[in-house]
């Protein structure tokens, strides 16, 4: 009895001991837990790692994984993302449940440290995650199969596109200008900035313009998980021409070298300068932006007929130095006037003794951000912005320390919402320059800063990444970075998840006529914005689709299937703010079969008949093509009144005949092999009418006929439809329908005018016209072919070189269509 109360004591005292010990270390970790709440991250990193040294029966698992997470987190915040990693590992591995959140935290650690593949595969262990916990709620559309989460979250998923035009030099910061893009391009040196001022070299700095960005190739495409892969031939050459290039007379690079930039040797990486080296002298260009100096960046009104750009102290054939020796770089002002850059201007916040650089209008074009050292500043470079007022600039204002550092901030850029994009060195990244999205409010006190978020890998990268630009929803856009070789590339990024998440849809394909679902339904998903691709979905067996659509943007739906007229509808996530999935319904429709009501009329050319007991209708079949009679085409006649039949075969004549009942409707038929079956409807005659004899021929279609279809003309040098073709057209479609396995080729022709090889493409591009608009009015795509004849088959002698009227000419600018298979 003693020894049990002994015994009872001692494991007391060891439990009490054991309680008091989990008590302790419950309050260091809230202290730690306190201290990470204050951003205090370094002394919350020592608190951790001190309680992780406790022996390990002083932590329970639950201690021991919060502890983990929150030391991971710590890192993570701080720009330790190797030792975040390591943490967020461990946390895992002790747990017993998973927890969403940290896998999440996990995900994008990984990808901040390079780790694209694991990243995705933690990325898509979290979405599962969330999408268990999601089925404990109720569905909210009780009648969907399947009812997802409408919101998701995550890191934001890019794909990157390495662009052709690069070269062996440097292109960096790219500029909207139209549909295309302005960048500048050049040549670096490795040695350190020249700061001396002379000309001379052909190292500098020009501004290159690429007209159209879309058709811009890129030869390699960096996946969202970091993998990467060939698209098209690796050439890398100089895919642009000189700004204002209509001005010179041949294309060139800077014409020669010239002074420098910031005080104190600051590289591209640090600075507002570009390294140099010296090169061949060329000939200087007058009366453009290019100079024998650096120019660029640049920024444009959004009319595109001013610019506002960077160069060295340089205008009017001078160059200006500080009082160091140095030329600094400054912001000048043009106007484009017939395609020519003229009156270029300084802005007043110029100096002689300090740098201005790195322009960005805002797309009110009221405030024109720029980095600069000028004095006073937070840091090396800084950011400050100008307001329009008056006229003219006014004083230069710093954006403060919610954006600016002890580093350098530098290539800022507002989006048409009024974003702020920058680069600095002097927050926690990933590399040395990374880019920093910032949401502002413009008041007009001043310019308030709501946040500033570091954008995801792989946009931002170890190395530098730089001058991005894109639109209000960050769907797509421009950015330059120098992880590839080390030099300064341009890259096409295309954002493959939202912002913010995405919001799942439901779409149901149903035929509006019996509301059923429609399975194998063709929906091609149009996206919104820069370099968006299509996406191509099938609905289900019971006419379903799902999909999960980007936030914030705008879709364009377009259906198509076999026997069905085409839709179109539009649909936007945008100012959607509730929690739920959408729902949307397309109707489709059935096309109007098409059947004939034979044209009968009273026979005049038979003999009289004495003694006419009963009515009756003769005919001939005619082929489509020649109008000459076809022998054995049977011919069948339904009385729609008893549902019986009637049934003849031509002979040699094509001749047909039948009696008729006054008072009932028939349906008239005729077929053969390799023909086209040719339905009509007969309108019963009166039944008090006297018997009489009525005519119908009947025309058929066979395989080889070429049947031109009336009035479809086009405009010269044109391929788009004129409104008056639409009643041909529709003819055609009515035929189409008609014949439900008729199977054609698109035949468009041209007139002699103009080279052979164009004409060929043009006439293409017609009879493709002719096609979109079949496929519109519900034929199938599978059912004609579109070709192209060129000048090959004039219907005229209006040949090269010979003198004809436009009327002339416009016989020879039509459509045919001829028959390839009639099943």
């Amino acid at each position: 009895m003693r020894k049990n109360w002994i015994r009872q004591i001692v494991i007391g005292l060891l439990w009490l001991s054991c309680s008091t010990a989990w008590a302790q270390v419950d309050s260091l970790l809230q202290q730690a837990d306190r201290l990470l709440s204050y951003k205090a991250y370094g002394r919350a990193i020592e608190a951790y790692n001190e309680l992780l040294t406790e022996p390990k029966n002083k932590l329970t698992i639950t201690q021991k994984v919060a502890i983990q997470t929150q030391l991971a987190f710590a890192y993570k915040q701080v720009g330790d993302g190797v030792k975040a990693e390591k943490f967020y590992r461990e946390s895992i591995d002790t747990s017993v449940e998973e927890d969403p959140q940290r896998t999440l935290n996990f995900a994008q650690t990984l990808a901040g440290n390079g780790k694209f593949k694991e990243a995705q595969q933690q990325y898509e262990r979290y979405l599962k995650l969330k999408d268990k916990a999601a089925l404990e709620r109720p569905l909210p559309m009780q009648d969907l199969p399947v009812a997802a989460q409408a919101r998701r979250k995550g890191p934001v998923q890019y794909r990157l596109e390495y662009l052709s035009l690069n070269s062996s030099g440097e292109e960096f910061s790219p500029a909207f200008y139209g549909d295309g893009l302005v960048y500048v391009a050049g040549s670096k040196g490795k040695t350190v900035i020249e700061t001396s001022g002379r000309g001379g070299g052909s190292a500098y700095l020009d501004l290159f313009y690429a007209p159209n960005r879309n058709s811009l190739k890129a030869s390699s495409i960096i996946n969202a998980d970091g993998t990467t892969r060939k698209k098209g031939e690796p050439a890398r050459t100089q895919g642009g021409k000189n700004l204002g290039s209509d001005h010179y007379t041949r294309a060139t690079a800077n014409d020669s070298q010239g002074g420098q930039n910031f005080e104190g040797g600051i590289s591209i990486t640090d600075g507002l300068g570009y390294d140099t080296r010296s090169g061949n002298t060329k000939q200087r260009l007058s009366e453009t932006i290019n100079s024998r100096y650096h120019e660029g960046p640049v920024t444009f009104s959004r009319d595109g007929l001013k610019i506002v750009f960077t160069r060295n102290n340089y205008n009017e054939g001078h160059a200006r130095k500080s009082a160091e020796g140095v030329t600094k770089l400054k912001l000048y002002t043009a106007r484009q006037q017939n395609g020519i850059w003229v009156d270029v201007a300084e802005l007043p916040f110029n100096s002689d003794n300090y740098s201005v650089g790195h322009p960005a209008l805002s797309s009110d074009e009221q405030l024109l951000y720029f980095a600069s050292d000028m004095p006073g500043g937070y840091g090396g470079t800084d950011l400050y912005v100008s307001r329009y007022e008056n006229g003219k600039w006014g004083k230069p204002v710093n954006l403060g320390e919610e954006i600016n550092t002890k580093g350098n901030e530098l290539f800022p850029f507002a989006d048409d919402d009024g974003n702020l994009y920058f680069s600095t060195n002097g927050r926690k990244g990933l590399g040395d320059l990374d880019i920093f999205f910032a949401t502002i409010s413009t008041l007009a006190t001043g310019i308030v800063v709501q946040s500033v978020e570091h954008m995801d890998a792989p946009v931002n990268s170890p190395k530098d990444d730089f001058g991005l630009i894109t639109d209000a929803n960050r769907s797509g856009g421009y950015f330059s970075s120098n992880r590839r070789d080390g030099n300064d590339d341009i890259y096409r990024f295309v954002r493959e998840s939202s912002l913010y998440g995405c919001r799942d849809l439901t779409v149901r394909l149903y035929d509006t006529e019996s509301n059923t679902g429609l399975d194998s339904v063709n929906i091609i998903v149009k996206t919104k914005g820069e370099g968006r691709a299509d996406q191509t979905m099938i609905t289900d067996a019971k006419g379903f689709v799902r999909m999960c659509l980007d936030g914030d943007n705008n879709f364009t739906f377009q259906v198509s299937r076999d026997g069905y007229i085409n839709n179109t509808v539009g649909f936007t996530t945008q100012a959607l703010t509730d929690d739920q999935p959408s729902h949307l319904e397309i109707g489709m429709i059935k096309p109007t079969i098409v059947m004939d009501t034979v044209a009968i009329v009273e026979s005049k050319s038979m003999a009289p008949i004495k003694v006419l007991t009963r009515s009756h209708i003769y005919g001939v079949v005619v082929s489509e093509r020649d109008r000459r009679p076809i022998e054995g085409v049977t011919v069948r006649l339904r009385n729609e009144c008893n549902r019986s039949q009637l049934v003849y075969v031509t002979g040699a004549d094509g001749c047909y005949a039948f009696d008729l009942a006054e008072g009932c409707d028939y349906t008239l038929v005729a077929s053969k092999a390799a023909f086209g079956t040719n339905t009509n409807k007969i309108k019963g005659l009166p039944k008090k009418d006297k018997p009489k004899v009525l005519s119908a021929d009947l025309r058929m279609l066979s395989v080889g006929d070429v049947v031109t279809i009336d009035n479809i003309y086009y405009d010269l040098d044109r391929f788009s439809l004129r409104l008056d073709a639409a009643r041909e057209l529709d003819k055609l479609v009515a035929t189409m329908r008609k014949y439900p396995s008729l199977i054609i080729e698109i035949r468009s022709h041209t007139d002699s005018r103009g080279s052979a090889e164009r004409n060929k493409l043009l006439s293409t591009q017609r009879a493709k016209a002719v096609a979109n608009y079949l496929a519109a009015k519900g034929i199938s795509q599978k059912r004609m072919a579109a070709i192209g004849m060129g000048e090959s088959q004039l219907v005229n002698n209006c040949t090269d070189d010979v003198i004809c009227t436009d009327a002339e000419h416009q016989r020879n600018r039509r459509t045919e269509f001829r028959v390839v298979d009639i099943k």
